[in-house]
């Protein structure tokens, strides 16, 4: 699936099952609670957390899933083309970094 199809997609479902678009501010606040689920699973799995009992089962996939989804309604509200903000994207970083990541001791 290519980004601007995930973009239909989302609408489509929003459209179909969602009702409508949570607001903007609404939607904001989403995205950050689901971050922090991806973070929280991060932290406990891959850092120096404890994990829980009952995080052990969390999907990490469908955890990131759900971020993805929600930054998506957000850039479909906003008139947001995730194609093109993405390759406007790494072509601003391919110009800016495009030694400082060669030149960086604490990656060699």
């Amino acid at each position: 699936m290519t980004i601007e199809q995930a973009q239909t997609e989302v609408d489509n479902w929003i459209k179909k099952v969602g009702v409508r678009y949570f607001n903007e501010l609404t939607n904001t606040a989403m995205l950050m609670e689901e971050v922090g689920e991806v973070a929280r699973i991060m932290a406990r799995r891959y850092g120096e957390q404890s994990e829980k009992e009952s995080d052990k089962n969390k999907d990490l996939g469908d955890e990131m899933a759900d971020v993805l989804f929600v930054l998506i309604c957000l850039a479909n509200q906003t008139g947001i083309d995730l194609t093109e903000a993405l390759k406007k994207n790494l072509d601003k970083k391919t110009m800016r970094d495009a030694t400082r990541h060669l030149e960086n001791e604490k990656l060699k």
